[in-house]
């Protein structure tokens, strides 16, 4: 099953989860909003991908929390993961043993068609 994290007014959330509606592809989705993710998924998270894919440095939150005076090492970045989820790139998409970050339509294609 297709588990998809993020949140439902994200633009790439949204081209996503119409991705996965156009394709009759099924998918649980998981609002950052409602449910956050635990420590140890975003962990896990990053076990299949890098911390410069996963951590939003364009967003909003990154900025107001002003990170990149801060120049923060891996660990420190993970931390600001923990506490802060919408500093994480969305959506977050865990298929098998692929996750994959954002949206790609070509990418989407290959792994999910």
């Amino acid at each position: 099953m297709i588990q998809v994290y993020g949140i439902k007014s994200c633009g790439s959330v949204k081209k996503a989860l119409t991705f996965f509606a156009t394709h009759n592809l099924e998918y649980t989705f998981h609002d950052f909003k409602k449910e956050k993710p635990s420590e140890e998924k975003i962990a896990s998270w990053l076990w299949h991908v890098d911390m410069k894919k996963l951590l939003n440095t364009q967003g909003t939150t990154y900025k107001k929390l002003n990170l990149k005076a801060l120049d923060l090492d891996n660990a420190s970045k993970q931390e600001w993961l923990y506490k802060e989820n919408l500093l994480i790139k969305r959506p977050v998409v865990e298929f098998g043993e692929k996750v994959l970050v954002g949206f790609d339509e070509e990418i989407y294609k290959g792994v999910f068609l």
